[in-house]
C-alpha cells in the first residue's frame, strides 16, 4: 500500500515511516526537506498519485496563536483538495486530548480547525486524540522550573510513551476509517506533580517540586481534567516508571 506520512521527519513520523517500510508498504515522507510542502502545495500532486492512506502528523513551527491557525488552515485546505483529486481512501490525523475543552488557547483552536476540516471534507477519516507524551516531561521541567525548583500543577495527567503512540497510529491507519474520533492515553493517571517528581528522582535531580493548584500547564489555564480522557480510550502499554528506566 502507498502511504503518505505528512510530518514524517518528526518524533512520531520517523518511527511510523520506518515501521511501515519494514512491513512492506511504500512510504512517501511528506516534508519540505523531501520536496513536499503542504502549505505551498509543492510536490503534493505527485506524492498522492496512487496513495491510499495519508497519515497527518504535521505541526506548526510555533505554538503561537496566529502561526498555528495560519498553518493548519492552509495545510488543511491543500491536503483536502489534493487528496480528493487523488482519490485518497483514508486520512488519519493526530490531535490532542482535551482540544475541545480549552478553545481559548489559540493552538488548540487551530487543532480543532484541523479536525473539523477533515470531518467536513468527505474523505474517509480517523482522528486520534492523544494525551501528552512521556518524552515531554523534561520540557515541563525546563519551562516551568529554575535551578532549584519546578512549579508544577496538580492537574490530572495521563501521559503516553511516544513508542505507544507510533504503534496506535499504525494500528488505526491500516484499519478501515473510523469516520470519528478515538482517544489514546498512557496506563497511569495521577496529578502532574507525581510524574515530574518521579522523573526528577530517577535522574538524581535535587530540584524541589512546588505544587500549584491553579491548573496551569505551560502557563496556560487548563481545566483540571483538560489533559485526560473523559470517556473510553485506547491505552498504551508502557507505564511511566518503565519508560523512565529505559531512558
Amino acid at each position: 500500500m502507498k502511504i503518505l506520512v505528512v510530518g514524517g521527519t518528526g518524533l512520531i513520523g520517523k518511527s511510523v515511516s520506518k515501521k511501515l517500510v519494514e512491513t512492506g508498504h511504500e512510504v512517501i515522507i511528506g516534508s519540505p526537506s523531501k520536496g513536499i510542502n503542504i502549505i505551498s502545495g509543492e510536490g503534493l500532486a505527485d506524492a498522492l498519485k496512487g496513495t491510499e492512506v495519508v497519515i497527518d502528523l504535521s505541526n506548526s513551527k510555533s505554538p503561537d496563536d496566529e502561526t498555528a491557525l495560519n498553518f493548519f488552515r492552509a495545510a488543511g485546505k491543500n491536503l483536502v483538495a489534493y487528496e480528493k483529486a487523488a482519490g485518497v481512501k483514508h486520512h488519519l490525523v493526530l490531535s490532542i486530548v482535551g482540544t475541545d475543552r480549552a478553545q481559548y488557547i489559540g493552538y488548540l483552536k487551530a487543532k480543532t480547525e484541523q479536525e473539523d476540516n477533515i470531518k467536513e471534507s468527505g474523505i474517509p477519516y480517523t482522528i486520534i486524540r492523544s494525551t501528552q507524551f512521556h518524552e515531554h516531561t523534561p520540557t515541563i521541567i525546563a519551562v516551568q522550573g529554575n535551578e532549584t525548583q519546578v512549579n508544577v500543577s496538580t492537574i490530572d495527567y495521563q501521559p503516553i510513551a511516544a513508542e505507544d503512540v507510533v504503534d496506535l497510529v499504525l494500528q488505526f491507519a491500516l484499519a478501515p476509517p473510523k469516520n470519528g474520533t478515538v482517544e489514546i492515553a498512557g496506563p497511569d493517571r495521577a496529578p502532574m506533580t507525581e510524574f515530574v517528581q518521579k522523573y526528577l528522582n530517577a535522574k538524581g535531580d535535587s530540584k524541589i517540586v512546588v505544587s500549584d493548584d491553579e491548573n496551569k500547564y505551560m502557563f496556560f489555564d487548563i481545566p483540571k481534567d483538560g489533559l485526560v480522557p473523559l470517556d473510553k480510550f485506547h491505552s498504551g502499554r508502557i507505564d511511566f516508571e518503565t519508560w523512565i528506566q529505559s531512558h
